[in-house]
């Protein structure tokens, strides 16, 4: 069993491998520019319908907003926390603040507006965006042979 991939018995290429591994690619896409982490999103579509996953453990689902302004989705989030401890010798304050914004465009004149669903459950946010009925997939047409 090899552990460590050798070139020509040098150790190099392990050291390259290591340090351009995602940890240290900070161009790596969960990046917004200001390094803050962005949470990972599925999309699927099929023939009735879009639907988003968006991963975003620790939040609740008062911290998210989602607004469909013309044909672009925008999911965003804030969360902040305070937490407070005085003692007679000393006062103990600490903070912290997370949030983010994705935008998506759908296609033009593709999506049910009215019939939007969204869903918070186990760190998991779901969206389920029907398509209107002229653009779904109809099944194709059997012309008789007469």
């Amino acid at each position: 069993m090899t552990l460590v991939k050798r070139t020509n018995g040098s150790w190099l290429p392990f050291f390259d491998d290591f340090f351009s591994r995602e940890l240290f690619n900070w161009s790596n896409n969960n990046f917004s520019s200001t390094s803050t982490t962005v949470p990972a999103v599925n999309i699927r579509e099929n023939d009735h319908n879009f639907e988003v996953e968006v991963a975003a453990p620790g939040m609740e689902k008062k911290d998210f907003k989602i607004t469909l302004e013309g044909n672009t989705l925008t999911i965003s989030s804030s969360r902040e926390n305070q937490y407070t401890q005085e003692d007679d010798r000393y006062t103990r304050k600490e903070f912290s603040y997370q949030s983010f914004q994705r935008s998506f465009e759908l296609p033009k004149d593709v999506v049910d507006q009215n019939h939007i669903e969204a869903k918070y459950e186990n760190g998991l946010l779901k969206l389920v965006i029907p398509k209107t009925e002229s653009a779904r997939k109809k099944a194709p047409k059997l012309i008789e042979i007469q």
